[in-house]
């Protein structure tokens, strides 16, 4: 009877989404061609490698749909294309819907918030496009929307609105800002960018869940810049943060990296960075020494103070947060693992926890949550 009335005590706890929710954690494997399959369980942060998804190609940037059913991938190897994948339950296994061909090779893809649009970035062709995605979540032929940047867009991302995109511009060290409208059109917001320092690289960039404010993280200075939205999107800098790790490695000043690229001195050559979902921690990478550094986000200015800076997988170029805010997950281009990181509410600390092998020339992380 004792046992009985225990089990009876436990059923909510065991039953509750956070003993039992997972993530769906995918990395895209450039020289193997494959995507492998993960399942990150929420309350230990352990991952569980499922699988390998072939992908045609040279597979690099992922995205998910915004209701998790979909993934689509660039191959970055002719054909350029997109794969449409359904993400199938219970396990995150992937079933092919469609390969569309583009015309550019994208570094960077996303959709915008509704679903409805895939919007891609293109280094080598100085573009961003945005392509429909139909009924059945298949990304299309249909190009409703592109624009020629400077050279090397690197990255795309909407505010919160879904109104307004921001554009990396690595080579005019330029955070490109454009209109959006709910056609899938792309027109240019104000004058159109938001200079940034020279040689710097602008790369990738985050906006704050309230909608206040966009970071960029800059290639080859690896500095983090602020940015202040007005109503209309058009963005004003604020402030800007030195790297974290370059004098600690040594790090020189970094450079644009055409292919063939060789060059032995040790050199800044920062890639991701990523926001938690309640705005209160930023995380970037740099690659040349390995690292992952957390800056803590003050609430009203949003201006970062430094947490600290962890060794991690070998040269990260993506990182991912779950729905959460408790996990972080990194790749490392050069290793045979990913990792999962405990990030500590309070301080915002790392701490590794779990570890799952990969494929070769891990890159791109991309997370769904059940």
């Amino acid at each position: 009877m004792n046992r009985f009335k225990t089990a009876l005590a436990l059923l909510p706890l065991l039953c509750s989404p956070s003993v039992w929710a997972t993530t769906f954690v995918y990395i895209s494997n450039a020289e193997s061609g494959t995507v492998s399959r993960y399942v990150l369980n929420e309350a230990t942060g352990r991952l569980h490698w499922r699988g390998e998804t072939p992908a045609g190609g040279k597979i690099m940037p992922l995205a998910a749909s915004p209701d998790g059913q979909h993934l689509y991938g660039a191959l970055r190897s002719p054909p350029y294309a997109i794969v449409s994948w359904r993400v199938t339950r219970p396990h995150g296994d992937l079933q092919r819907m469609a390969v569309t061909p583009v015309a550019a090779s994208f570094p960077w893809i996303t959709t915008d918030r509704r679903g409805h649009f895939l919007l891609a970035a293109s280094y080598d062709s100085d573009i961003v496009t945005s392509n429909r995605i139909d009924s059945q979540g298949r990304v299309t032929e249909q190009v409703t929307g592109k624009v020629k940047t400077g050279p090397h867009a690197h990255s795309v991302i909407t505010d919160v609105s879904n109104h307004a995109l921001y554009v990396g511009n690595l080579g005019t060290d330029r955070v490109l800002q454009y209109a959006f409208s709910d056609d899938g059109v792309i027109t240019p917001l104000g004058k159109g960018f938001v200079q940034g320092e020279k040689n710097s690289g602008a790369r990738h960039s985050v906006i704050s869940p309230d909608n206040r404010f966009v970071y960029n993280l800059a290639e080859m200075s690896g500095t983090i810049t602020q940015f202040r939205r007005a109503a209309d999107g058009s963005l004003t800098a604020l402030k800007r943060w030195p790297n974290a790790v370059a004098k600690r490695y040594n790090l020189q000043h970094g450079e644009q990296r055409p292919a063939g690229y060789s060059d032995p001195t040790p050199r800044i050559w920062a890639a991701d960075i990523q926001i938690t979902p309640d705005g209160h921690f930023i995380y970037v990478t740099e690659r040349t020494s390995s690292t992952v550094s957390g800056y803590r986000v003050d609430k009203a200015s949003g201006e970062l103070t430094l947490i600290g800076s962890w060794p991690v997988e070998k040269q990260p170029r993506s990182i991912a947060i779950d729905a959460q805010g408790k996990w972080l997950i990194v790749s490392g281009e050069k290793s045979a693992v990913i990792s999962s990181y405990a990030i500590d509410p309070a301080s915002g600390e790392l701490k590794r926890v779990s570890e799952a092998p990969a494929g070769k020339g891990a890159n791109w992380v991309t997370l769904i949550a059940q």
